[in-house]
């Protein structure tokens, strides 16, 4: 089995440069999913931010967590558990308005660090997409533009932490999913793993390293790029010792935006004789659909949509 892709951004700067974009593109392409290093957020602010949601989860979530398992009988399972996962969750929203001040229980400290976190995780996948647009050939800004709806991006933190669990082969910190949006940034624990993705028919594991960042692609730009780049299925494997911390953000389309492939890379298909086309739709009305389907394969959310294929105007900057 070929390594998992790790990327150091560092060499973007320098003569690496050319080398440097061959791995994103070959990790877009093959793998749905990349690790970078020295991505400019400095190590000591993460640091801060994994001490703080530690904290957070002990003192705030981790006695709920067991009440619940407790509630649901789900402590000595005999059989599979195919509708649950076994996670202790929160969710901040960041655009189009931050709800960051609402969310309860949070310390003044780690308000102020995650809308830190935040920015600085926008401003990377900013970067990110554009990085994607050269490899594919696109006009840099070509995905935020496409992204942008008439309120600009959503983005949004899905805070997780999988406690320690006795029978991890009877229910999944988290199943098997891809994820619907645009771009995923993971800060993972570094010391418990537990993610794996689906690569050629093998679930493979994503190393936990300290100070990185996980990306994944969304269902959104496998459509954008008509499916040159896919989304990948991955799920979260429960450990029976030590609880596993997961920090996800997801940069994805305004809600009213219009997505679909780009024309410029349907051209370029035209030409090699591809003719499937991804349809085209409000990525509202996508997420309204796989909040039910979620944990299914992607291709029939897709079907679904070409079945109602939306006649809307583009979506501008």
């Amino acid at each position: 089995m070929e390594h998992f892709p790790v990327i150091n951004m560092e060499k973007l700067n320098g003569e690496e440069r050319a080398t440097t974009m061959e791995q994103i593109r070959d990790a877009c392409e093959n793998w749905g999913f990349f690790e970078i290093l020295n991505h400019r957020i400095p190590h000591d602010f993460m640091d801060t931010v994994e001490r703080l949601t530690k904290e957070h989860y002990k003192k705030c979530m981790e006695q709920r967590f067991k009440e619940l398992v407790a509630t649901k009988a789900l402590q000595g399972l005999q059989a599979e558990v195919t509708d649950m996962d076994w996670e202790s969750t929160f969710h901040l929203r960041h655009l189009p308005q931050s709800n960051i001040s609402e969310v309860p229980d949070l310390s003044d400290e780690y308000r102020k660090v995650m809308k830190e976190f935040a920015l600085k995780l926008e401003k990377l996948a900013e970067e990110l997409l554009d990085l994607l647009c050269e490899n594919l050939g696109l006009e840099k800004g070509y995905l935020k533009k496409a992204f942008h709806g008439t309120k600009g991006p959503t983005f949004g933190t899905k805070v997780a932490n999988y406690p320690p669990c006795p029978t991890p082969d009877k229910i999944k910190g988290l199943r098997a999913h891809t994820d619907a949006g645009g771009i995923v940034l993971l800060l993972q624990d570094p010391q418990v793993s537990g993610l794996q993705l689906l690569k050629d028919g093998e679930w493979v594991d994503v190393p936990p390293l300290r100070h990185s960042i996980v990306i994944n692609l969304g269902d959104q730009l496998e459509v954008i790029t008509n499916g040159k780049y896919k989304s990948v299925e991955h799920r979260v494997v429960a450990q029976t010792d030590g609880a596993c911390m997961s920090i996800a953000s997801f940069y994805n389309p305004g809600s009213d935006a219009v997505i679909y492939p780009a024309p410029a890379l349907l051209e370029k298909e035209t030409d090699d004789g591809n003719k499937k086309v991804y349809p085209k739709f409000v990525f509202e009305d996508y997420m309204t659909l796989y909040a039910g389907m979620k944990f299914q394969a992607k291709e029939p959310r897709f079907k679904a949509m070409k079945a109602r294929e939306t006649t809307a105007p583009t979506a501008t900057a």
